[in-house]
């Protein structure tokens, strides 16, 4: 049986739901739209989300 997997609203997300994205970390990253779950998600490997995150942290992106 394959396990659920948690999301957690990104802490960037307004507190009124518009404009949110939804996290679920692991082994993949998936990241989704809080609007449109239903239209799927975006998965990034933890090389590719380390790096993201860096250039987030280092004003990059």
């Amino acid at each position: 049986m394959r396990a659920m997997r948690g999301w957690h609203k990104s802490s960037y997300s307004g507190p009124k739901g518009a404009n949110c994205v939804e996290v679920s970390e692991g082994k993949q990253t998936l990241v989704r739209d809080t609007q449109h779950r239903d239209l799927g998600c975006l998965g990034f490997s933890e090389d590719e989300w380390s790096a993201f995150l860096a250039g987030v942290k280092a004003g990059e992106l």
